[in-house]
């Protein structure tokens, strides 16, 4: 018994001096890039076209496309002069060069989305001259880049830092459709009757998410989409869309419109199709034109509805049965959630909207 307790605590003994294990010190942390983008590619094989620049791909079966996205990029490589299509997104590129481009006459396609560029030396642009769609959001410009293309027909430029936009920015893009300038830093004093000037053909204006109180003057007149969503608007001049005779598409959810400002015959256009007035501080249902067929009034003060008083047209006008439904509201689709309605939905909006399919009260 002896023996065993004294071999015990030899053992033990032992473990006590055996030298204590090193901590092993974990590698430092290596800085992350602020960003969202996934790891960089490895580099491929060499392609088969000897002036496509090593950091990007250039698909054999696509010989005008050159693929530099996603790639941790920090400058702009040499464009090929064959090239027509640019993916420049998801990197960390601050300035495009103008050696860069100096061969990229030929460029239709540029997309620089989720970048960090701050601004654009106008003669990168005179080199762009068949340039047709510019994507350059979520970027840090902080104002219009100048003397862009007369070829271009779409700008997208949302989600960057811009505050201003200088007189002469768009007088020569007579082809732009899409212009989109969504969540930047515009707010009233940036625009007047001349900033749209040139845009003839401009048929989609985007500019939610601004710091506007206005309704910005000297829009085209011929646009057929007008996005104003989540900004600070409280009223709509009286004949403010007078002369908007395209105009099919309109929002204005969020913002602080009230029935004060809104004259009584504000959304009497023409061709009007869909209109969003959601989450505003409206108490009564506005004016609605006979062609209207979405309408979104969610959110609102809304208490009591007339369908006799905001019907377009009287009802004794359709009071019988008629199969001539060309002659009634055009009306389909109705959102009054979120109000301070109760059931049940009045009669005589149902007798007026003859053509409702869904109401959401």
């Amino acid at each position: 018994m002896f023996p065993l307790i004294l071999v015990l605590l030899c053992e033990v003994n032992g473990q006590r001096r055996r030298p204590p294990k090193k901590r092993v010190t974990p590698p430092p942390v290596e800085p992350v890039e602020p960003t969202e983008l996934p790891p960089p590619l490895p580099p491929g094989p060499p392609s088969i076209f000897p002036d496509c620049p090593r950091e990007c791909f250039c698909p054999p079966d696509f010989p005008s496309a050159l693929y530099c996205d996603s790639r941790n990029l920090r400058k702009v490589p040499i464009i090929p002069s064959r090239i027509h299509y640019v993916y420049l997104q998801n990197n960390f590129i601050e300035d495009l060069p103008e050696e860069s481009f100096k061969n990229a006459t030929e460029v239709r396609w540029i997309n620089l989305d989720n970048n960090r560029i701050k601004r654009v030396d106008k003669r990168v642009m005179d080199k762009l001259e068949s340039l047709v769609f510019l994507y350059m959001e979520k970027n840090h410009l902080k104002e219009i880049p100048g003397n862009l293309p007369p070829s271009l027909e779409q700008l997208r430029l949302s989600r960057n830092r811009i505050s201003k936009i200088s007189p002469n920015a768009f007088n020569k893009l007579e082809h732009l459709i899409l212009l989109d300038l969504h969540n930047n830093e515009l707010n009233d004093a940036v625009f007047n009757k001349n900033t749209f000037k040139g845009l003839k053909n401009l048929m989609q204006l985007n500019l939610a998410r601004n710091i506007l109180r206005k309704m910005p003057p000297g829009i085209p007149t011929a646009v057929y989409q007008l996005f104003l969503d989540k900004n600070n608007i409280t009223d709509i001049p009286s004949n403010y869309f007078k002369d908007f005779s395209n105009l099919a598409f309109l929002r204005l959810n969020y913002n602080g419109l009230t029935d004060k400002g809104l004259p009584k015959s504000t959304f009497n256009i023409t061709n009007l199709l869909v209109l969003h007035l959601a989450h505003n501080k409206l108490t009564n249902i506005p004016y609605i034109s006979p062609k209207l067929e979405h309408l979104y009034l969610n959110d609102n003060s809304i208490e009591t509805i007339n369908g006799t008083e905001i019907c377009p047209m009287s009802l004794f006008s359709f009071q019988g049965p008629s199969s001539d439904l060309d002659n009634v509201p055009h009306l389909r689709y109705l959102r009054l959630d979120g109000n301070h309605l109760k059931p049940p939905i009045p009669l005589d909006l149902m007798m007026c909207f003859r053509l409702l399919q869904s109401v959401i009260f």
